[in-house]
């Protein structure tokens, strides 16, 4: 069960970093900064992703006990 959830996240990931990318770029001349490729905010999205997961999993497993 584990495992095709993973794999059913992974079209997510895509679509997360292209959002953010094109978001980001609407958002950057606002603030005077460069503007991110599709590489770095899949980075960026990854690194925000490892950052959420613990706690999302600790909410979910919160979430059973009740």
């Amino acid at each position: 069960m584990g495992y095709f959830t993973i794999l059913a996240a992974v079209p997510g990931f895509f679509l997360s970093a292209f959002i953010f990318m094109l978001l980001w770029g609407v958002i950057a001349p606002n603030f005077g900064i460069e503007k991110i490729g599709y590489p770095m905010a899949m980075l960026i999205t990854i690194t925000l992703w490892l950052a959420v997961a613990p706690l999302a999993a600790a909410a979910g497993r919160r979430a059973k006990k009740w």
